[in-house]
């Protein structure tokens, strides 16, 4: 008889602890897996699912704008947000209930409780009960951030409280550069609303490739939105039934509601890390190798709680590979180098690979392949919105290192991208390709000819 309850004690029911729930129940492992509040995480609950949805949404008032030209009559079109929200949550609850099922189907014991860890190898529920667990892994997750300091700051909402709102506001301010922001930016113009961005920075997207956050921005100011860099927010007020916002240049205006997009913050606060001996890093994030063991042997943490790549992909793939290792006698790692991904922005983003900036200070000889076009649909719609495609490559041996897209289904393009790009294709390989037309995704592979700047 084991000397504990469980072989493996999961904290938080988000994609990457439900992926090692399940692939440790399959190699045969006793496992539980407690959850404070809803079993899909973040991102089923309230993140990349829900967003996509009202992306959608938010996209239709300019598809029945671009009908007309190709000869629809659109009349009498109206939105209603609480229609929305409804059927979004019902898909929500449908996802919820299939996560739940997927767990326990595969043998794993769901707890509903909070959970936290009072030694190298037990853990206590909120009922006061204690269990054991020969491993616990901690997928925690994280949660957005807003500046503790910041005067007004009860007024402010996250990408939590967007997905709730019982009526869309006439003005929303956003505050923020990141993917959360500028994808919010998109669905609330979208759906009619004033939209003012606020970012501290440059230039919205850091990290992201120069030509693809300029092209970005340049598309976004073009469908309205109001976009302010150099420039955060200095002093939040009630202004009778919306905030008054003060911004760090001296200017105020008012707002409906006021949204931060700063990021977010590993989820570790009470979880009692500190009575085995593990302190957060300087961003409150669990310290983990390359096989997300922390420094505590029985001890491991996956996904957004250790702040290394947060991306629901990744925390699966990291779970899946903590399940191999520890109990499958298969041992692997996550390579967090080279990941497709996409934001969900209005034009959308796809981007796998070194941007034009890493590839110079890495590559004696880069090579930039760019091309910026009308899309095929609004020779008719009449829009003038642009797609943007660029390939970073390696001069000296022909090898793709980047690419970065800027459009329609760019996402989509990403994945395959991706997998081509894994693979260490080159130039000539893309170049070799038959291209697919009439389509966008041709382009890359018939840019024949070095962008000269």
């Amino acid at each position: 008889m084991s000397a504990y309850d469980y072989d493996l004690f999961v904290i938080g029911a988000g994609s990457g602890g439900v992926r090692a729930g399940r692939i440790a129940a399959r190699h045969g492992a006793r496992v539980a897996v407690a959850e404070e509040y809803r079993v899909g995480g973040t991102c089923v609950i309230r993140g990349c699912v829900p967003k996509k949805l009202f992306v959608y949404a938010s996209k239709f008032a300019e598809e029945f704008e671009d009908a007309v030209g190709f000869g629809w009559t659109t009349e009498k079109v109206s939105f209603d947000w609480s229609t929305l929200v409804e059927n979004k949550d019902k898909e929500i609850d449908r996802l919820n209930k299939a996560y739940i099922r997927n767990l326990e189907s595969s043998g794993a014991e769901l707890i509903q409780e909070r959970a936290t860890i009072t030694g190298p190898h037990e853990v206590q529920l909120a009922s006061g009960r204690k269990v054991s667990a020969r491993y616990i892994l901690v997928a925690t997750g994280a949660s957005p951030f807003v500046p503790q300091h910041l005067p007004g700051r009860e007024l402010a909402i996250t990408s939590n409280e967007a997905f709730h709102l019982e009526r869309l506001p006439r003005r929303m301010v956003i505050v923020g550069g990141g993917y959360i922001a500028v994808e919010f930016a998109g669905i609330f113009n979208g759906l009619g609303v004033e939209t003012v961005l606020l970012y501290r920075g440059e230039q919205i997207l850091r990290g992201f490739d120069d030509d693809l956050r300029n092209h970005l921005a340049a598309e976004m100011k073009k469908k309205g939105i109001d976009i302010r860099t150099n420039v955060d927010v200095h002093e939040l007020a009630r202004s009778g039934d919306g905030v008054r916002v003060t911004l760090t240049d001296g200017t105020a205006f008012g707002a409906g509601q006021v949204m931060f997009a700063t990021g977010r913050i590993p989820n570790t606060f009470d979880l009692g890390l500190e009575s085995v001996g593990l302190h957060g890093t300087p961003h409150g994030a669990i310290d983990v190798d390359a096989h997300s063991k922390t420094k505590v042997d029985s001890i491991y943490a996956v996904g957004d709680v250790t702040n290394r790549v947060n991306l629901t992909p990744v925390a699966i793939r990291e779970g899946h590979a903590f399940a191999d290792t520890v109990f499958g006698n298969k041992p692997a790692s996550v390579n967090h180098s080279l990941i497709p991904t996409a934001v969900f922005s209005q034009p959308e983003l796809g981007t796998v690979g070194l941007t034009e900036a890493q590839a110079r200070a890495g590559h004696e000889k880069v090579v930039i392949y760019k091309s910026s076009f009308r899309p095929m649909k609004h020779t008719l719609s009449g829009r003038e919105e642009r797609m943007l495609m660029k390939l970073v490559v390696d001069g000296e041996t022909d090898r793709v290192l980047g690419c970065h897209i800027a459009g329609p289904d760019a996402g989509e393009m990403a994945q395959l991208l991706g997998i081509a790009i894994t693979c260490g294709a080159t130039k000539a390989q893309f170049d070799a390709t038959m291209a697919v037309h009439p389509t966008a995704a041709e382009e890359l592979v018939t840019m024949r000819e070095p962008w000269k700047a």
